[in-house]
């Protein structure tokens, strides 16, 4: 019995929808895991080309501040020209910068292909979320961001793992190299999908293209001079220019005082009035600043903690933290239905279950050390992956189920953005604590200590997170009783 031509239409279009979808998916994890899973090259990287401290800081620095400076406008771009022409774009120059890092032949030159490699992954990213934004609405667009935040969080949390088995199949000497020469054949294969089953409505606007170029430049500088000093103090334990902060908060009052003018004037900004004064928006955004603050900066601790403080090997302490990664695409895969079913309330719990899990971190590091404290982290970790789920992927849809489809790319470029600043202040701030609190003596030769404070700070910030999604759930409550 054939389907009726009207059901077989329908079924055919959203079948393209989830292959778009899955082409969506690959890139952004491919993007997202060269974020930290370079952290376990570095030693390999300093042996094989001589590097410096300064050269190991920008190879991975300089890929953090160039993706954070592209999120913004290259969503607007992509809003206004076409988000597969943006997203097939940086997904070639994200292949050709890769394969330049893996043949690169100096340490300069390595650190100068990460920064190129960065700005063509903040290219791609903001497309993924605008395009979930235009190919999925109501319960359907909450599953598809369920099943992107189970992706970022894999990214995330198996980089080290990802690194780990390639150095440990490659060798010291070249295994640093496959580190990036792995997204060759992966992007080589999602070019051609990407071609034929993103959305082909992308057509150049006739006459003026109205974008916003001051304010993207003005944004775009208080993103790079507010992150830099963060990102380069979470690198290495030198000085930091930290006068730059002062620079990116004038550069932000600027960009302010210029959007207003702007859309006084008629002209389209970069963040029109009404998205910022839409309170969905509002305290999506701040959630995720202080999530981010709190939970990125584990991934740091617990490779120190893990390698130097317990000589684990990096495949080792990867294994340790794929529990994480794992629970926690478990339940961000459901988060879609918990959050239609609970709304805010979802981020609040699972920002709590994801706190209980690292307090769990905390009294291990503090009090134990021995060949079984790896299996009781890797305990706690997976509680903490499982509240994890319940909060990136919830708070994204919660965050842009308010903005309108045209300004899906932007509005998600702003988030990610919020999300990049929120992990370099965070990620600086408890390396700081743990550096300053690591003695020569103690459990796991004083990394216990250290790694207990760290933690507490990442706690306290998580806390915030809680707070201010807690008063968005009231706000909703009260707006909708029913």
């Amino acid at each position: 019995m054939s389907l009726p031509p009207d059901s077989e239409t329908a079924g055919q279009a959203d079948r393209a929808r989830w292959h778009a979808f899955a082409v969506c998916l690959g890139a952004g994890f491919m993007a997202l895991l060269d974020v930290s899973i370079v952290n376990v090259a570095l030693p390999s990287i300093e042996d094989a080309l001589d590097a410096g401290p300064s050269d190991l800081q920008w190879i991975v620095a300089g890929y953090s501040l160039a993706f954070g400076l592209m999120l913004v406008p290259a969503g607007r771009v992509g809003d206004v020209l076409g988000r597969r022409r943006l997203f097939v774009g940086g997904l070639i120059a994200f292949v050709i910068f890769s394969a330049a890092c893996g043949m690169a032949p100096s340490a300069g030159v390595l650190a100068l292909c990460r920064l190129l490699q960065g700005l063509s992954a903040g290219t791609l990213n903001p497309q993924v979320v605008g395009l979930i934004q235009q190919l999925f609405s109501g319960s359907a667009r909450a599953r598809a961001f369920g099943y992107f935040g189970a992706t970022v969080g894999l990214s995330t949390a198996t980089g080290p793992l990802v690194g780990g088995l390639l150095i440990a199949a490659f060798g010291q000497e070249h295994g640093w190299r496959a580190v990036f020469l792995v997204n060759v054949p992966i992007g080589l294969l999602l070019i051609p999908l990407a071609l034929r089953y993103l959305p082909g409505h992308d057509r150049r606007p006739a006459g003026r293209v109205d974008i916003d170029v001051v304010g993207l430049v003005l944004l775009g500088a208080a993103v790079v001079c507010v992150m830099l000093p963060f990102v380069v103090a979470s690198e290495a334990q030198g000085d930091a220019p930290w006068w730059t902060v002062a620079v990116g908060l004038a550069c932000g009052g600027l960009f302010a005082w210029w959007e207003r003018r702007l859309e006084r004037a008629g002209g389209s900004p970069v963040l029109p009035a009404a998205l910022v004064r839409t309170p969905s928006f509002a305290f999506g955004v701040a959630v995720g600043t202080a999530y981010f603050a709190g939970f990125t900066g584990l991934f740091l601790l617990s490779t120190l903690y893990l390698q130097q403080g317990l000589q684990l090997t990096p495949l080792q302490a990867g294994l340790t933290l794929t529990s994480f990664a794992l629970c926690g695409a478990l339940s961000a895969a459901r988060s879609g239905r918990m959050v239609q079913r609970f709304g805010r309330w979802t981020v609040v719990g699972g920002a709590t279950v994801m706190i209980v899990g690292m307090v769990g971190v905390d009294l291990v590091a503090a009090s134990m050390d021995g060949p079984r404290t790896p299996l009781v982290i890797a305990a706690c970790l997976a509680v903490a992956g499982l509240g994890n789920g319940n909060v990136v992927a919830p708070n994204q849809t919660l965050t842009l189920a308010d903005v309108p489809v045209e300004r899906g790319g932007s509005a998600g470029g702003v988030l990610q953005t919020a999300q990049r600043v929120g992990a370099s202040v965070g990620i600086a701030v408890v390396a700081a604590v743990f550096f300053s609190n690591l003695g020569s003596g103690g459990l796991a030769g004083g990394y216990g200590e250290a790694m207990s404070a760290g933690l507490r700070v990442n706690i306290a910030l998580l806390c915030v997170a809680v707070v201010a999604a807690g008063v968005d759930a009231l706000r909703r409550r009260r707006r909708e009783p029913g």
